[in-house]
């Protein structure tokens, strides 16, 4: 039995495996591997998309040198992005900082103010994907105190 349990596994395996990589629409050669799959932003905000007559995708290569940051701001349009080397701490006008690595992916909540820190000692190197609307900005940012945040 073992005999004939073995190649039937080694069977199953090999037409799952051809399945799945069919499944993904690429050709079996194709490495594909998830990064991420989630339907909440890092905050827990349910997943919403920009409903618009005139969609608008930007790109952006963005680096932070070591102690930088990128100042308080929110974004009206659904951001995503991958972090390529280095690390970024994300603090949240509420809730507790999220700290990225290489490798990472980051799902950014809508509407909801926050800053990102390079705590490292190298450059943060992300490519960023805004997916917004044509002729509308995709970055708001914020000065003066935060949002339900008291002067000291």
């Amino acid at each position: 039995m073992k005999r004939i349990w073995i190649p039937s596994c080694l069977s199953l395996f090999l037409f799952v495996s051809s399945g799945l990589a069919r499944s993904t629409g690429y050709d079996s050669a194709v490495r594909v591997k998830v990064l991420l799959k989630s339907n909440k932003a890092e905050n827990g905000q349910p997943i919403r998309y920009l409903k618009t007559k005139n969609p608008e995708i930007t790109v952006l290569d963005v680096v932070l040198p070591p102690g930088t940051e990128t100042g308080w701001h929110f974004h009206p349009v659904p951001v995503y992005a991958y972090v390529l080397s280095g690390t970024l701490e994300v603090k949240m006008a509420e809730g507790k900082p999220r700290r990225f690595k290489a490798g990472d992916v980051i799902i950014e909540p809508l509407n909801t103010p926050h800053d990102g820190l390079n705590t490292g000692e190298t450059p943060a190197h992300l490519i960023v994907f805004y997916t917004g609307e044509a002729g509308k900005p995709y970055v708001i940012r914020l000065s003066g105190p935060l949002p339900g945040k008291k002067r000291k």
